[in-house]
């Protein structure tokens, strides 16, 4: 099971879900504090903006960061949950979330995928590029992205609520 949830929202949901792995994706990840329940090895930090396009100043998600992060669930074992965070739940760690979702269903429908993303969180807004970039990883030929379409954006919120992606 995926849990997501924000940076301040991340000790409470690790204590309360079990989780043993931890997926940090955000731009200044040296501020993450590690809770002590979850083994180093467990915790992979992948420093990106919350950008969907280059912007000079700032470090875009790339086909680098999707490979890291695709890599560290497929070495997840799946005994207990995952946590996948940002600095507010909402962008970066649904989208990540949305892939590992892909990723370790390939036969699933990315579309009730997103919408059981969009039914956990009505204001979850998976970043685009980083959607992108995971379905060309995956190979959905462009599927993912037309997911995030038809569910639509999120509400406006300043900072999610923790939600949980159940993977069969």
């Amino acid at each position: 099971m995926l849990h997501v949830c924000s940076l301040a929202a991340l000790p409470d949901t690790v204590k309360a879900t079990g989780a043993s792995h931890i997926l940090t994706v955000m731009a200044n990840v040296a501020q993450v504090q590690r809770p002590e329940s979850v083994l180093p090895a467990n915790h992979l930090r992948v420093q990106m903006d919350d950008i969907t396009e280059p912007i000079d100043g700032f470090l875009a998600p790339s086909e680098a960061h999707i490979a890291q992060v695709l890599g560290f669930v497929r070495g997840w074992d799946r005994g207990a949950p995952m946590v996948v965070h940002c600095y507010a739940g909402i962008s970066r760690s649904t989208a990540s979330a949305f892939a590992a979702a892909c990723m370790l269903n390939p036969h699933r429908d990315e579309l009730e995928i997103a919408w059981q993303i969009r039914e956990a969180s009505p204001i979850a807004s998976p970043n685009r590029l980083i959607v992108g970039l995971a379905d060309k990883a995956l190979g959905r030929e462009g599927r993912m992205l037309r997911a995030l379409d038809e569910i639509g954006p999120g509400s406006m919120m300043v900072e999610g609520r923790p939600f949980r992606i159940d993977l069969e």
